[in-house]
């Protein structure tokens, strides 16, 4: 099915974001169990997946639409060099997502493209509801517990899963 330009185009701008944001924690994740962290490793490696299945179900659409899914382009991804610095970098990114959702929300809408809409929409509920909301609480979790005994909660997890 032919699809409108525009909202092509709104689509690889996504599957830039969140094709940059599985980047981002793919490497954060491992920092995290270089570290010991295995929990923050477990939750981390399961959201690239989830960025991931993302990016995959927006080539679905865009490939649907007969566009040319653009699988090369990376934003600017931000590495941390401490648990709160990853977290918020991690939280600013999503945010980023976030924003880029709602636009491609709302084109998709002016366009009639409901079927995109609807699949946004699924994307940005996993987004502010899992992904957003889970930094801004461990965020929170750090400033009430302080950032040592925050480290010794999150240190428990699976062990390494590299051996």
């Amino acid at each position: 099915m032919k699809g409108n330009k525009k909202v092509i185009d709104a689509l690889n701008k996504q599957l830039t974001a969140e094709l940059s944001a599985a980047d981002q924690y793919n490497t954060h994740a491992e920092m995290y169990l270089d570290w010991g962290l295995h929990a923050l490793y477990t939750r981390m490696h399961h959201e690239k997946d989830e960025e991931l299945e993302h990016a995959k179900r927006l080539i679905e659409r865009i490939l649907f639409l007969e566009g040319v899914p653009d699988t090369a382009s990376r934003s600017p991804i931000k590495i941390g060099k401490t648990v709160p610095e990853m977290m918020k970098n991690d939280l600013e990114h999503e945010y980023h997502v976030i924003d880029l959702l709602k636009k491609a929300i709302k084109l998709a809408e002016k366009e009639e493209d409901y079927q995109t809409r609807n699949m946004l929409t699924t994307l940005l509920d996993d987004s502010e509801e899992d992904h957003a909301y889970w930094l801004e609480q461990q965020i929170r979790l750090i400033d009430m517990m302080g950032l040592p005994n925050y480290i010794q909660f999150r240190a428990v997890g699976e062990p390494n899963p590299h051996g």
